[in-house]
């Protein structure tokens, strides 16, 4: 290892409180705390965050998205966002992710730098919001503009191995003017890698696995949220040892 190697910090995404418990226990830096990483990640309830307030021992930051799917959102849904922040802000978490697009696949600056301004001293990462521009290397210059903290993406691809050129590029450009988060698919057998490639300072994964419902008993004739019955009876929980793993290997 190079005397000047700096490990990277290390952001885990996690879905509600026992998530973070268990990537704080496996040495996270810091967290991601959503609801529903099943659509992607979308605000928490108040309760959790509250609940993370007194248990986190490391930064977390808050996912402000009030639904899955796409990042062009309805005036109410803004609106909403533009509550959650305000909220998030008053709460004392360490930061918040948002991302706002408009329908031609730019970064929706507007919006972007009213978040911004309602997040008062937070940080502020843009989230994968920004894989789904149609030109990356000016999607990143309109963060800057809106003074947006960081940005995750996994290069535009589906993991950060086949989007590492883009950003090695995405690193150059940014210099010291935002932070790249990267993210894509990491894990103990690619991570340092993805390292080697790309010059990244921060990192982040969701080092997550299924287990099944403890429930005995198990209605067969109804699946809540249109769910199939299979998924009514499984639970997705932050593996431990994988996140102990990954930061093992990048770290070695």
């Amino acid at each position: 290892m190079p005397q000047d190697f700096r490990p990277p910090l290390i952001e885990l995404c996690v879905e509600g409180i026992d998530g973070l418990l268990a990537a704080q226990t496996a040495g996270a830096d810091r967290i991601e705390l959503c609801a529903s990483l099943v659509e992607g990640g979308i605000t928490p309830s108040l309760g959790t965050v509250r609940a993370a307030l007194e248990l986190a021992t490391v930064p977390f930051h808050v996912i402000a998205r009030p639904r899955g799917g796409d990042f062009l959102y309805s005036e109410t849904e803004y609106h909403s966002m533009v509550a959650d922040v305000s909220a998030l802000r008053d709460l004392g978490v360490a930061g918040v992710v948002v991302g706002c697009l408009n329908a031609d696949g730019t970064i929706d600056e507007k919006r972007m730098s009213e978040l911004v301004q309602v997040a008062g001293g937070l940080n502020v990462t843009c989230h994968r919001a920004f894989d789904m521009t149609r030109d990356p290397a000016e999607a990143l210059e309109a963060l800057i503009r809106c003074k947006v903290g960081r940005v995750l993406t996994s290069g535009q691809r589906d993991t950060a191995l086949e989007g590492a050129d883009l950003l090695a590029n995405l690193v150059r450009q940014a210099g010291d003017r935002i932070i790249v988060l990267g993210c894509g698919g990491l894990a103990p057998e690619n991570i340092a890698e993805v390292l080697a490639k790309t010059g990244l300072t921060e990192m982040h994964f969701a080092a997550l696995k299924d287990v099944p419902s403890g429930m005995r008993y198990r209605n067969p004739h109804v699946g809540m949220g249109g769910t199939g019955l299979d998924r009514e009876y499984r639970t997705t929980v932050t593996d431990e040892a994988q996140v102990a793993a990954t930061i093992a290997a990048v770290r070695a």
